[in-house]
């Protein structure tokens, strides 16, 4: 390619943009300003064609654990959340986690740069967000080192709080430093997966406006989701909630045994790209036994489990010694949907378990995009009624 053939960053941007617009639509506005933002300008050193392609890119590694410690989101995460966020001129804004400061400077576009505020924990974050915020014109963004949990008080009431880093339980300054009326979106993790949910506040109570799959990084200092190892090698893990009850030993026992998993077919398929997390969501709003399932390459190398659905990330229902996942087998020759979905399951309530897993997939089966109605409220003033789970500083209502 010659040098007059090389796209500028203006090209690569509108392109990102038109790339993320055939996946979604996406409000005027929104698009507006991520056509006019120079994600670049806030990413020095990366390659110009890295910086505008749909991915997240990692700024400072976590030394602590395998995930990040700090990146800029996906473009097209950024737009769905800036969508659900719904942010006009005038509006308050408060950002949690200012990684580069591209979306600080996204929201000064949408609001105006003097009613944005950033936070960030960490001294080097806030630093490169401060920098690149300066370069690129929006000296008047507020950016605070300081933890997010604390929100920002200098500036609050805010009619929007946007979270861009993963949040366990929602801290109780988030409440006091949102307007009534105001919105609240946020990777909100719970059970073992991460939603996008925008809640919009009534008084004592956050009501959700919609939710959308996404994964974040975890905000710093909620230890809420908890990690235990399955196998002598930690090739297969469990990832659960500090509210349940997991035995990790007698799991590890069962798996280590030898035995052969009980195997169970739904009635549904799914073709090769669509998205079967709806039955994860679902079973989230009436069965406690929902956790996260880890199973490395490893552990599939050496066939130590039949092979989930997702190996990564797949939900599992676990009761003492035994546990049951959701697993996607290639059956029959419909060309459409060539997955059957069903559960693998071991231990002594191995058949009670992939029942009720099967049913939670039959559940989903016939409206599978449909969501739940969550409703947040402070555990002072109690929960609503329906399937709670409970929470420290929140608990969360979940019902279709």
């Amino acid at each position: 390619m010659t040098l007059s053939q090389t796209p500028t960053a203006d090209q690569l941007r509108n392109r990102l943009v038109d790339e993320i617009l055939s996946q979604r639509s996406v409000p005027a506005d929104v698009e507006r300003v991520m056509r006019t933002v120079p994600r670049d300008a806030f990413l020095p050193g990366i390659e110009l064609e890295d910086a505008y392609t749909d991915q997240a890119v990692i700024i400072k590694d976590n030394p602590d654990g395998p995930l990040a410690l700090s990146c800029a989101s996906v473009p097209s995460v950024v737009a769905m959340m800036l969508e659900q966020l719904g942010a006009q001129a005038g509006d308050n804004v408060l950002e949690i986690g200012a990684g580069t400061g591209y979306n600080a400077a996204l929201l000064a576009e949408l609001v105006g740069p003097e009613k944005v505020t950033t936070v960030d924990i960490d001294s080097d974050v806030a630093l490169h967000a401060r920098t690149t915020l300066n370069a690129a014109g929006y000296d008047r963004v507020t950016v605070i080192e300081r933890n997010g949990l604390l929100g920002a008080i200098e500036n609050a009431p805010y009619d929007k709080i946007i979270a861009a880093v993963g949040v366990w339980d929602i801290p109780a300054a988030w409440w006091n430093q949102l307007k009534d009326g105001g919105r609240l979106v946020l990777p909100l993790r719970w059970r073992g997966q991460t939603r996008s949910v925008a809640l919009i506040r009534r008084g004592n109570e956050l009501v959700s406006e919609g939710m959308e799959l996404c994964g974040f990084v975890p905000i710093i200092g909620q230890n809420g989701e908890k990690t235990s190892a399955l196998n002598a090698d930690d090739a297969i893990r469990v990832h659960y909630d500090q509210d349940q009850d997991i035995d990790a030993d007698a799991l590890a026992d069962t798996l280590q045994s030898g035995e052969p998993a009980l195997e169970v077919a739904s009635d549904q398929r799914v073709g090769g790209e669509e998205s079967f997390d709806g039955v994860w969501l679902r079973a989230t709003a009436s069965d406690d036994r929902v956790c996260r399932l880890e199973v490395t390459p490893r552990a599939l190398e050496q066939e130590l489990v039949r092979r989930p659905a997702t190996p990564i990330r797949t939900p599992v229902l676990v009761e003492g010694g035994s546990l049951a996942y959701l697993t996607a087998s290639r059956e029959g020759a419909d060309p459409e949907r060539p997955f059957r979905l069903g559960a693998a399951a071991y231990g002594p309530r191995r058949e009670e378990l992939a029942r009720d897993l099967i049913a939670h997939i039959e559940a989903w089966g016939p409206d599978r995009l449909v969501i739940p109605r969550m409703i947040v409220t402070p555990t002072e003033t109690g929960a609503t009624a329906g399937h709670v789970i409970r929470k420290p500083e929140s608990h969360i209502t979940l019902a279709y």
